[in-house]
């Protein structure tokens, strides 16, 4: 069983940075591709980022790129999302994700364990 738990979401100014972490509970963390995705109110989850276990390359979502900076430490089993220049449109709960699927752009069908969620607020 595999538990991911997420922090460090809140509420920001539009321009401001948050970083997210998640911690997981899984002795094989580094052989699992991570990864994050969000859920705004009425939408859909879609993908945010993603590092991969083998590679440690790394995609992101185009509207976040630039912006948006995920790397994890398998040693500690951890995975952090650096969000800069936030924008209203980030608002969202964000999810940890793991995967044993290696993918170029990941959906939800593909993703073997999910964290609860953090809420990330950016105010305009």
């Amino acid at each position: 069983q595999v538990q991911l738990v997420e922090s460090g979401g809140g509420l920001v100014q539009a321009g401001g940075s948050l970083r997210l972490s998640c911690a997981a509970s899984v002795r094989t963390f580094s052989r699992y591709n991570m990864g994050w995705f969000r859920q705004a109110p009425g939408k859909e989850r879609e993908f945010v980022a993603a590092v991969y276990w083998l590679s440690g390359n790394t995609r992101y979502t185009s509207s976040v790129k630039g912006r948006f900076t995920i790397s994890r430490d398998n040693a500690k089993n951890t995975l952090s999302l650096q969000m800069n220049n936030l924008k209203p449109e980030d608002t969202a709960v964000y999810y940890c994700a793991a995967s044993a699927k290696g993918r170029d752009y990941y959906v939800p069908d593909d993703i073997d364990y999910w964290g609860q969620g953090t809420q990330v607020t950016v105010s305009s």
